[in-house]
Order: C-alpha cells, then structure tokens, then sequence
C-alpha cells in the first residue's frame, strides 16, 4: 500500500541527514545576508564586477538547495527501486522479462540520481570560484576605503559600522557553505532510512553503487565501451561480489567502525620467525626460483612498476625502458602482439632481463577481457623455456582478479594431472575420485585462452600448436627444460596453465610469486611435483580469497563487539583505536597463538576439507553463489577471546568448526519492524588454496640484544629465512603493517637474493670434508 503525499513528506523529513540540513540552512542564511544587504542599499555604488561577485554568491545558494531538493527526489526515487527489487527477489522468475526489466529501471533511476549528485557537485565547485573571487573584490576595495566611490566601504560614517558587519556576514557565510559542504558529501538523505536491516537490499544498493563507479572508472582509462552495457557482464558480476562483501551494513556498521576492527586485527610480529623447527628450503630450489624472478617481473612492461620504484622520475624510466629514445633499433626488436609501433613492450622486457632480441620468441602485452599478457624466452646456455605471465596491471587484469567466483574444472583441464604418469597413482586417484574441482573463475578462464595459445592444435588441418613446434622432436629446443614463473595474478594464471600442460610436457616446473589462491585442496596437493609458490612475509595477495574476506569482516565486527560497550559511538574512538593498537596487543592473550601454530605444525592433516561434504552442482565459471543465503556473514568460532587472533595467525581454522551467530547490540543494530534473521551458512563457497610446494620467506627478529653486543650476531645471522610451510596456514588475511608493500616484486627479489647469498658459504662448509681427515 502506498502511503499517501503527507506521510511521504513526513518520512523524508525523517530520513533527512543533519549534515544537509546544516548546509541547506546555511545557504539560506547565505541568500538571506545578501539580500538583507541589497535592501540596506550596500552595493548602490558596486560597479558591474562587483555587483556580479556579490550576485553570483547569492544566486548560486539558492541553486544549491534547488540542486538538494532534486537530489533528494531522485535519491528517493532510487531508493524505493532498490528497496522493492530486493523485497520481491528480483522480481518474477530468475532471468525472466520482468527481472531483466527491473534491473534496468534500477539502473536508469540511479543514473538519474547519479547526474543529480553530479550537479550538486558542479554548483559546489562554482561556489567556490564565486566565494575567491568575492573576497579578491573585497580585498581590493579595501584601498579605497576612504573614497566616496568605494563599493563595500564608501558609506556614511554612521552606516559604516552596519555596513560592514554585513558585509562580513556575507563573506564568512560565503566560506562557511564551502566548509560545510565538504563534510555533507552526495547525500541528501539516510540510506537506512529505507533499507533498515535488509541485507538484500542493501546488497542491491553497493552493486549498483559498485557497478557505476567501476564502469567510469574504466571509462577514464580509455574502455569506454563498459559505460555504454546495460546487460550483465564481467563487471557486473564484480560489482556483485563487492556488494555482497560490503552488506554488513545492514547491520549498523559503518565503514569506519569496520576500519577500527581491522586495527584491533593487526599483527606486529612474526610466528613463523618463533619457530626452530621449521624446515628450511633447499639452496637448489631458492637458487633457481631467484634466477626465474626477474622475469617474471619483467613482464611488467607499462608504467605501474616504474612508478613504485621511482615516484618522482617515472616518467623518464619508463621512457627510457620503452625505448623511445632509441627508435633506430625497432627493426632489431621481435614484434609482440598488441605493442606499440616503436616496440617498446619487448625494449622493456629485454632490458629488464638483459638478454638478446632473438631470445625472446613470442608475446602478447595488449589483451582483452579475461586474458593474460605472456612473454615467451628461450634461454639457449641454460637448456631453458622461460615462459613470463604478467600479473595485475591493466583494468582488464583487474577485472580478471575480481572474477573469483568458483569454476568448476573439466576432465580435459584436470587431463595433465590424470594422465600424468609422473604423479604417484595414488595422486591421480585422489584426483579422480573427488571430482568435481573448482578454481578461481577469472584465473581459469584465462589460463584456458593461454592454453589455447601456446598448445592449441587444429587436428582437422594437422596444425601442431606453438610449444609442440618449438619443443618437439627434431625441433631446435627439443629436450629443453620448460619453466613458467608469473607475479600475482600472473603466478595464478601460470600454476592452472602449468598443471594443464604438465602431462604433454613432464618438465614443465612453475615458480609463482605471491600469487593468488586458485585451486581446491587436491588440486593443490597434486601440484606439489611441478609448482612452487613463493611468499614473502605478510603479503596480502596469498592469502586473498572470498572466504578468507569474508571471515577477516566478521572478524573485524567481532573485535569491536568484543573490546567496547554496545553503547559506545566507535566512529569517535576511531582515531584513539588506531594509536593504541599496539597497547591492546600487549595486554592480549597472545600465549594461546604461538603455542596452536606449534601445535598447528606437528599435525598433518588436520585441517584438511573434504570436498565431498560440500555438495555442488558444477557450475560455470563465475557463476553467482547463493550468498544471500549467508545473510552478512557475521559469525564466529566458538571459543575464547583469543579466537579472534588465532584464526587470523599462522593457524588454519579447520572447516568442522562450530560457528555462531554474532549478537549485535549497539545502538544501530537494527530497526523496529526491520529486523533481520541471521542464521547459519548452509553452503559455502569452496575454499580456494596455493597450489604446490609452498615457501614462505620471513624476516628474521631482530636482535634484542645492545647495540655493541649484537654487531657480530646481526654479521652472521640473514635477514631473512625461507621454510616449507602448510597451505592450509594461509587460508585467513593477516593485518599487518607490511602486508601491502611485501607484495612488491622488488621486496621478494631481493629477499630471495639475500637468502641464496647466506646460503652459499653454508652449502660450502657442508659440502667440504672434515679438517681431521686431512690430518693423518
């Protein structure tokens, strides 16, 4: 039932936010000055710029609150649309006419509102401009105060204090609408007003929130064909996953208040460093993965790189690795697919590498939706095929990261690992007898165009794909070596293609950097014999997975119910949360952490998820899951108030955990008549994993020891250490201070460099036989 014209404008009065009615008062007052001066007869001896400063400022308050009032028709509008999708699922059936009707009307209203937004903000960046130039006018007029033909000040004596209190009046309000206006943002209304605590709705409202702020970005990167869709796409499904991450507002949370439970989250030590009995990784094995490094960073051929090593100069590295300045050498450089004319993608990657044109036989640097930049080396002293696959560096790469929704694999992706007879048979049994297995969408969609590539045949015509011809028998590699090392999304995209051409090619061996997770748990176990997946320290993106996002949220909103009264307005307590990070860590029971990832570590499988509990249906790849089963998500594990760290440290949670409900009981937990049923997860989505032998490079503590006492010890002992960890240990995001910046290619380079360093005089002093046996 529609509520009738007053209880509609009743309830938007309500849903009114205080910060717009301030600066909607404040425009008031703004006009009202002005005009209060026009009668007083101020600007009698204004000339025309003058009068039009004073005009302008007072003209625009009022089109400012004009631009409010459609604001918030339009936010109303936009509201109710959403609101009533999500209330009637939908609406009709799933992928029906009238569903497909009400997303586009959805999308209509709020690019309607969108544009009003638009317009608010344009009036407010005039208001500006019009606010500096009246107080320029004033400030010049302040010289000729003293003459008779002065606008602001050339009054009456008597009139002349009124005058200018006025004229100060009008000044300040002029700059106070500019301050005000900078704290209110776009919004005239309370979205909560209208969504309450319906976490569908509120999933509806982010995805279009979402969907348009992805969709302009990529638009001002040059793809301005995504502004134009309005059917479901690749970015729509992003859109969707990031909305469905964000519903614990329906809750009461705020962004901020969730900002404050990841600071009560951060770690600032290391458990693998407390460990003696971790097993260190062989000086072979690091040898040959920081020898394969730089080419896996070398396939970062744009500018992204070249701005983090060098933020000032960028734009002359990249240049001069570009090869711009050297055009004469084009014709020496091999031609890749998508380069630029002077062909300066393949200048940068050999020059980065350090090897001859010739050496560098194929690529690909330009792509499209859902596939991966590759470079293709042939290292002729080193009996070597080095293929590089790019990671995260265009929005097409973004894009392809984002698609992680879970992907069922076909036999003939799984046919490497099946028909391998390099595996054990118990691992190909495993393999078989636990299908189906899912993987990252996005990732194995692109290493199945990447397959099609390099190895594609056409056996209609007898064509042989591109490494049959390079590595085939009578060919000028035949016998060679194949290694397919990547960063990031790049080490992902080389683990699934290297698993899908282990059995053509049995010494294909991959090195992935910091990648992503991608696999289920067999999967990742069966892919111990030919990949290695290197991590260094905290970095974020190993351990970057929907269910690992999913329980750092409820974990950041069980921290805060955790550690502050239900009645306690966390957004003020945001700044002291931060600062004192460290003091609540301190005073935590931290005990408990170190001694379960000891314990963690002397027991092999016991964390280990059996794919068969979980009962799917194979989907295709990037299909949606059923989240609004799991309402927001929030839940946590049974247990002490140390459940909190553990299941963020080095030890995995395992899947048979029981799980609760969090109570929320703060002061915006809910809504009468809005209240929203919690309740278990019945499915979750399949937890990805790193696939293969995992090694884990740390930092080693620092000494505690005086400064004159700890010069020896610090000469011997490395910086850094790499050891053979569990999988199933980076399964949950860790909130730490170097989470982001270990992910930098360089930072793992030259770890991995200062760790083969240390390890070389060792293998020397092992290898060489005892003093005494040379003492006869």
């Amino acid at each position: 039932m529609r509520p009738t014209e007053p209880a509609r404008l009743v309830g938007l009065v309500r849903a009114l936010r205080r910060r717009s009615v301030a600066l909607a008062a404040v425009n008031l007052a703004t006009a009202a000055v002005g005009v209060a001066a026009e009668v007083a007869g101020v600007w009698m001896r204004c000339e025309t710029k003058e009068w039009c400063a004073v005009v302008a400022v007072a003209a625009l308050t009022l089109v400012k609150i004009v631009a409010m009032v459609g604001m918030a028709r339009a936010q109303e509008v936009t509201a109710l649309a959403v609101a009533s999708d999500a209330e009637r699922g939908g609406g009709g059936s799933v992928g029906g006419p009238s569903q497909d009707f009400a997303k586009r009307e959805t999308r209509v209203r709020y690019k309607r509102w969108l544009w009003w937004t638009r317009f608010g903000m344009a009036v407010g960046a005039l208001q500006l401009v019009a606010a500096i130039y009246l107080m320029f006018v004033i400030v010049r007029d302040l010289s000729n105060e003293r003459r008779s033909t002065s606008c602001f000040f050339g009054q009456d004596k008597a009139d002349r204090v009124s005058v200018r209190a006025l004229i100060a009046l009008f000044l300040i309000l002029s700059w106070v609408v500019i301050i005000v206006q900078c704290f209110t943002g776009s919004d005239i209304l309370r979205w909560r007003s209208f969504y309450a605590t319906h976490d569908m709705a509120w999933k509806a409202h982010y995805r279009e929130v979402f969907d348009h702020g992805i969709r302009e970005a990529l638009c001002c990167l040059g793809r301005a064909k995504y502004l134009t869709v309005l059917e479901e796409d690749e970015v729509y499904s992003v859109a969707r996953l990031l909305g469905d991450l964000v519903a614990y507002r329906a809750s009461g949370t705020g962004h901020l208040e969730l900002l404050a439970g990841l600071a009560l989250l951060q770690k600032h030590g290391n458990l693998s460093e407390l460990q003696t009995d971790l097993v260190e990784a062989s000086h072979e094995l690091m040898q040959e993965a920081a020898f394969l490094h730089p080419f896996a960073e070398a396939c970062y051929t744009g500018p992204l790189l070249d701005f983090g090593r060098n933020p000032i100069l960028f734009p002359c590295a990249w240049v001069y690795r570009q090869g711009v300045l050297t055009p004469w050498a084009r014709r020496r450089r091999p031609a890749l697919d998508g380069d630029n004319w002077w062909r300066g993608h393949a200048a940068a990657f050999l020059r980065f590498v350090n090897i001859p044109p010739k050496a560098l036989l194929k690529g690909r640097v330009c792509q499209s939706k859902r596939e991966a930049a590759y470079f293709v080396v042939v290292l002729h002293d080193k009996r070597t095929v080095v293929i590089g696959v790019r990671g995260t560096e265009t929005p097409e790469d973004l894009i392809t990261d984002g698609l992680c929704r879970e992907c069922a694999f076909t036999m003939e992706d799984l046919d490497g690992l099946v028909n391998s007879e390099q595996l054990p048979a118990t691992t190909r049994e495993r393999v078989i007898s636990t299908f189906p297995h899912y993987g990252h969408g996005g990732i194995v969609e692109s290493a199945r165009e990447l397959f099609m590539q390099l190895n594609g045949e056409n056996t209609s015509s007898g064509r042989l794909g591109f490494l049959s011809t390079l590595l085939g028998e009578g060919s000028e590699c035949h016998g060679y070596k194949v290694r397919l090392v990547g960063h990031s999304l790049g080490g992902a995209v080389a683990t699934v293609l290297g698993m899908m051409l282990y059995g053509k090619y049995p010494s294909v061996h991959v090195y992935a950097y910091g990648p992503l997770p991608c696999v289920d748990f067999v999967i990742a176990e069966a892919c111990s014999h030919f990949v290695t997946t290197i991590i260094c320290n905290d970095e974020f993106s190993s351990r970057l997975s929907i269910n690992s996002i999913l329980r750092l949220r409820s974990a950041a909103i069980s921290a805060l119910s955790d550690n502050s009264p239900a009645d306690t307005a966390m957004i003020q307590k945001l700044a002291r949360r931060i600062l004192h990070v460290n003091r609540y860590h301190d005073n935590g029971p931290d005990d408990g952490i170190i001694q379960g990832y000891a314990d963690h570590t002397r027991t092999a499988d016991t964390t280990v998820p059996n794919e068969r509990q979980i009962s799917h249906q194979i989907p295709l790849c990037n299909t949606e899951l059923d989240l609004h089963n799991t309402q927001n998500g929030f839940f946590r594990y049974n247990g002490s108030s140390a459940s909190i760290d553990e299941h963020l440290s080095y030890e995995g949670i395992s899947s048979g955990h029981d799980m609760q409900i969090i109570p929320l009981d703060g002061a915006d937990s809910g809504f009468e008549g809005h209240q929203t049923s919690y309740r278990e997860i019945p499915v979750e989505p399949p937890e990805m994993f790193l696939a293969g032998l995992i090694v884990h490079i740390v930092r080693q503590r620092r000494s505690l020891f005086p400064l004159w006492k700890c010069w020896s010890i610090q000469e011997t002992e490395p910086p850094y250490k790499a050891v053979l960890a569990k999988r199933e240990n980076f399964r949950d995001i860790v909130v730490t201070p170097y989470m982001f910046t270990d992910h930098l290619p360089w930072r793992c380079h030259f770890a991995m460099q200062k760790i083969v360093e240390a390890q070389t005089p060792m293998r020397r002093a092992h290898s060489d036989p005892p003093v005494q046996q040379h003492l006869v």
